[in-house]
């Protein structure tokens, strides 16, 4: 059965005396997790660190609890079961990815955490038939949502209205930091660096095809060369800029898409009447609304006038799509 199974036991499989040291084991996993929240978020969310922190207090009283009555029944020796060891039970996602997606992702992660440790034990409980083992999931089940409804409670009291602000306002500044700047960046290079090389290709060669390769070259060599310089430019320890992987995806990823919008239309069939003409204006309709897009980014969250931005991102664009214009009708 084990060979089956990958050696893994089912619940129902399980001790009490295993049950409550996987509990143990579960409860201290979620204190550290919770600790590594408040650590994550120290400094830029302080009632939010407060919040984690206190959680992963009661995680520390709780785990302490449960040690003290397997104790009392089994001694010192623990037995080493681990999550992994049984199956269907739950699962907690890598703290490396969910610090990276954003505080309200992290609380909502928090309160995921105790539904699904409640749910399972409720679970567990109704499908044993140990009455032992079933007494102990109901009890365990008990102290989960006793966590749920203590991390309301705490968070009730934590955050105020100045809090809530504060924290909206770090969340944006994050936001902005960490997705809107570099993406914003990758998006400008990759739709007016590439508007030169295509353009002059367009013009000099007069065939779609070979337009498109050019276009595609530029917009992936240009993405791939954004996201390293982001992701390279800083490790996000002293600017408070985030996760420099991150960063370099949004900005490769941004870049390669501003340079293939005006690309793709370059795919029109050669054989096509006006094939070319055709492909040309669609281009420069697609440039037109790439600068309108940059423009309304900057005015949305970089505090730039909306005519201000557009003058200068309709400049700078001019310029390279002028020179790009020069160079291949030469």
């Amino acid at each position: 059965m084990f060979a089956q199974t990958g050696g893994r036991k089912s619940l129902a499989q399980l001790t009490p005396r295993e049950v409550l040291a996987l509990a143990i084991a579960s409860e201290e996993e979620d204190a550290r997790i919770y600790q590594a929240f408040a650590e994550h978020l120290a400094g830029e969310f302080p009632a939010s660190t407060r919040l984690f922190e206190t959680m992963a207090g009661e995680e520390r009283g709780h785990r302490t609890a449960l040690y003290n009555l397997y104790r009392q029944r089994f001694g010192e020796h623990l037995p080493p079961i681990r999550r992994e060891d049984v199956r269907d039970f739950l699962r907690r996602r890598p703290i490396w990815w969910t610090l990276n997606l954003g505080i309200d992702h992290i609380r909502r992660e928090a309160v995921l955490m105790e539904e699904q440790a409640a749910a399972f034990y409720e679970r567990a409980a109704a499908q044993t038939a140990d009455l032992t083992v079933r007494q102990l999931f109901t009890e365990l089940a008990e102290a989960e949502r006793g966590h749920e409804r203590r991390a309301e409670s705490i968070a009730g009291t934590l955050f105020d209205d100045d809090a809530l602000q504060g924290e909206r306002r770090a969340q944006q500044r994050r936001f902005v930091l960490q997705y809107v700047q570099p993406g914003l960046a990758g998006l400008m290079d990759g739709s007016v660096s590439t508007l030169a090389p295509l353009f002059a290709a367009a013009l000099a060669t007069q065939s779609n095809w070979e337009t498109f390769l050019v276009g595609l070259a530029a917009s992936v060599g240009a993405g791939i060369s954004m996201g390293f310089a982001e992701a390279l430019s800083d490790d996000g320890s002293i600017t408070g800029r985030g996760e420099p992987w991150i960063r370099g995806v949004v900005s490769g990823v941004m870049t390669a898409i501003g340079g293939l919008g005006h690309t793709l239309p370059f795919l029109v069939p050669d054989a096509w009447p006006n094939a070319f003409h055709i492909a040309l204006f669609a281009a420069i309709a697609v440039v037109v609304v790439e600068l309108g897009v940059i423009a309304w980014i900057r005015a949305r969250y970089m505090d730039t006038p909306f005519l201000r931005a557009a003058f200068q991102v309709v400049v700078g664009g001019f310029l390279v799509f002028l020179s790009g214009i020069i160079i291949g009708s030469a």
